[in-house]
């Protein structure tokens, strides 16, 4: 016959005690957790704009200049028509697809003379801003 000490399971003090624990941890965690979606996405922005970067200087390295802004991003996924023609574009393309920011909104790309600026217009889709509606931008000269 099986002693009572081998049976025994947790008291509903010993459970409750866990769930006040894991409340507490709840309580301090999650906030900390639902403002992390935010700087994610500030982040995979500033990822995209580098990727960007350097598929244009792929661009460049093989065209001899950037493409124009009227060519835009366009260009790294199929041969741009128009001025600059492009002399040795890879007939695979520089990026398979454009991505979006993480808003959905297409990247902005502008040429000047010799460098381009890429940007996103954050949260809000319209230029200038604060914080989360704060432009990304990365600059290449």
């Amino acid at each position: 016959m099986p002693k009572k000490d081998q049976y025994r399971g947790f008291t509903l003090i010993e459970i409750l005690v866990v769930v006040v624990i894991l409340g507490i941890l709840g309580a301090v965690v999650v906030p900390q957790i639902m403002g992390r979606p935010d700087t994610a996405r500030i982040q995979a922005a500033q990822t995209d704009l580098k990727t960007l970067s350097n598929a244009l200087d792929v661009y460049r390295l093989d065209n001899f200049q950037y493409p124009s802004s009227e060519q835009g991003l366009e260009a790294l996924v199929s041969r741009p028509n128009g001025f600059p023609e492009p002399k040795n574009y890879n007939p695979e393309g520089y990026i398979k697809k454009l991505p979006t920011d993480p808003w959905g909104s297409p990247y902005i790309y502008e040429r000047t003379d010799l460098a381009f600026t890429l940007y996103s217009l954050g949260a809000d889709g319209q230029e200038g801003g604060d914080g989360l509606n704060s432009d990304i931008r990365l600059s290449e000269l």
